[in-house]
């Protein structure tokens, strides 16, 4: 068997030669080559002296563009890109501190390891795959037929199941020797068990606090100084820039709604008089993600949807389809496939609500010409000309390195990506679009991210130091109330102060409360001994206030529920920890390891090298 996966690798080479050359010709023609920084024998960064290329990086990239692209049924925006490129750097970084690891602890792999795996434990997109399944499970019959197959060996697919195991066996291997001992013994499945089934409700009074001027101006240097030596992560900020931004918008008017509905409603009669949904659906929806499949909906259970949406499917019987229904995405059509319990399948067809051809040509012409006036400016005031020029509002926004820039409540396509991607101060972006139209930004500041010194965070650490202060000052006033509702009631304590008493519950421990500060000591403390039932407490502090509870009822874990799902729990939790384990594990390898990224000293010499 494994010599037969040899003598097909040829296919598999043929897919690396394809996209090495593919790379390359890439790289020959994104101008990185010439007289620019990067050449084809530049690393783009080192892993303990290993160094990643600049091709392998690129192929990596490429490998999971094409895999978003074809997830989500369009081209990647620059942000995207952005994204997927760290994404496949991180890879290739992890990839080499594994086999540095493997060197390092002597794991090896065996030809019979090999074939043992894949006779016996498919990848998971064999296990997956629609003709390897019997009644909607995985058929292990069929799939050693398969691996039997003339089809298998001349497509190559034995060679490509030997790389996978030669990669996967000693990640396992690996994974196994850091984190296979892990056992949970019963008292600690009986601990999250009860962390999650004891229950408590609560009467609670809260004494939030009132930060005033007196307050701010009291704290001092060496207070922030202190706070900050011993917070330096909330301090370490990303990249920060700030843009113009202006939109030529593809607004629909009401006959471009109404051109749609009467579409959706033409789409609907087809289907009554015998069309099948999922061909109209492949052949008509704009969802091209569930397009490609029929319409077909992942199982979605209540808040999946948005309310018009969901308000619909609520009255359909399973295999009605529904009139015409309106969301913000446009029109639908919706057929029920089952109602089951909380969840429900089902299939759609979308329409979206776009402009007619004659307003779709106006605003192309209006964006050409914008493009032309300031596409790619290098002089700030070309910017504002073609926005006088045309009419067109400039705004303002404040964006941060790794995240979308967001204009009106939706994303600006690739602005982020193109601001911290090398671009200059004063510099006009290319002309960006999408659904709900044409932007042009310019970009006109830019801050590099890290640590902020102390000078530059003194407001925010007034404020934060401020707000501490505030909390102190109230446990002497939350004492003398404890102590009188203690003498009393709650109740009459609160009343004689002008207080309110707030009924919060049933929670239990790992729950977040908002009424208590989410996850604080407030929540915890109705399960301690120190807090009986009718007790009123001592005032406890957290972050967000000062509170004195009562426990007004509590609940323990039910012990017999426990024992019946042990072993479901035992196996949940002991795959969590494996997993927490191998993950901080991993972490701690990268953190010792010397990693150099050179990609933005890469980017910015390339940016210099042609202009």
């Amino acid at each position: 068997m494994l010599q037969q996966m040899r003598n097909h690798a040829k296919w598999i080479w043929i897919v690396i030669v394809v996209a090495f050359v593919g790379g390359f010709l890439l790289f020959q023609t994104s101008g990185l080559a010439g007289r620019a920084a990067v050449t084809t024998s530049t690393a783009v960064g080192k892993v303990n002296g290993t160094e990643i290329s600049y091709i392998a990086w690129q192929n990596a990239t490429a490998q999971l563009v094409q895999g978003q692209e074809q997830q989500l049924g369009r081209g990647v925006t620059l942000d995207e890109r952005a994204q997927i490129e760290t994404q496949a750097f991180n890879d290739l970084v992890s990839d080499i501190l594994l086999k540095q690891e493997y060197s390092k602890r002597s794991i090896r792999v065996t030809d019979d390891e090999i074939i043992a795996a894949a006779r016996t434990t498919p990848p998971p997109q064999f296990m997956q795959a629609p003709e390897l399944q019997t009644d909607g499970q995985f058929d292990p019959s069929k799939y050693q037929r398969f691996l039997s197959s003339p089809s298998a060996r001349q497509q190559g697919l034995l060679a490509q199941l030997e790389t996978f195991y030669r990669a996967e066996i000693p990640k396992q291997k690996l994974y196994n020797e850091v984190a296979g001992d892990i056992f949970v013994p019963d008292t600690r499945l009986w601990m999250v068990w009860r962390d999650a089934h004891d229950s408590a409700t609560v009467a609670a009074v809260s004494f939030k606090p009132d930060v005033t001027k007196e307050i701010k101006d009291a704290v001092t240097d060496a207070e922030m100084q202190k706070y900050y030596d011993a917070h330096p992560k909330d301090f370490d900020h990303p990249g920060r820039a700030s843009l113009s931004i202006v939109q030529i918008p593809r607004r629909p008017t009401a006959a471009d709604t109404a051109e749609t509905l009467k579409k959706i409603q033409a789409l609907r009669a087809e289907i009554a008089k015998g069309a099948k949904f999922e061909d109209v659906a492949k052949r008509e929806s704009d969802d091209t993600v569930s397009g490609r499949d029929g319409g077909k909906l992942p199982k979605s259970v209540k808040g999946t949807f948005v309310a018009a949406f969901e308000e619909a499917t609520v009255k359909l019987k399973v295999g009605e389809i529904s009139g015409p229904v309106l969301t913000p995405f446009g029109y639908h059509l919706i057929r029920v496939d089952e109602h089951k319990g909380d969840s429900t399948a089902m299939h759609h067809i979308l329409k979206l609500i776009k402009q007619g051809d004659s307003a779709a040509m106006r605003s192309d012409t209006r964006a050409d010409t914008l493009a032309k006036l300031a596409s790619s400016a290098t002089e700030p005031a070309k910017f504002d000309s073609a926005a006088k020029k045309l009419g067109l509002l400039v705004s303002r926004l404040n964006i941060e390195e790794g995240a979308p820039a967001m204009y009106l409540g939706h994303v600006v396509p690739s602005a982020s990506a193109w601001a911290f991607g090398g671009a200059k101060v004063g510099e006009s972006s290319d002309l960006f679009d999408d659904d709900q139209g044409y932007y042009l930004v310019r970009l006109d500041s830019l801050s590099a991210g890290g640590v902020r010194p102390f000078a530059a965070a003194k407001d925010e650490l007034r404020d934060i130091v401020a707000h501490q202060k505030a909390i102190d000052a109230l446990m002497p006033k939350a004492k003398a109330f404890s102590t009188a509702a203690a003498s009393s009631s709650l109740e009459t304590a609160a009343k004689a102060q002008g207080l309110t008493v707030a009924k919060v519950g049933p929670f239990a421990r790992s729950t977040q409360v908002p009424e208590l500060g989410m996850l604080s000591e407030a929540v915890g403390a109705p399960f301690g001994p120190g807090l009986p039932v009718g007790t009123v407490s001592a005032p406890i502090k957290t972050d967000a206030a000062v509170f004195v509870l009562r426990v007004d009822k509590r609940t323990m874990a039910d012990s017999t529920k426990w024992l019946g799902q042990r072993p479901t729990q035992r196996d949940q939790l002991t795959r969590a920890l494996r997993e927490q384990r191998i993950r901080l594990f991993l972490e701690a390898l990268k953190k010792a390891a010397k990693i150099d990224d050179r990609r933005k000293d890469l980017q910015n010499a390339q940016r210099r090298a042609t202009t």
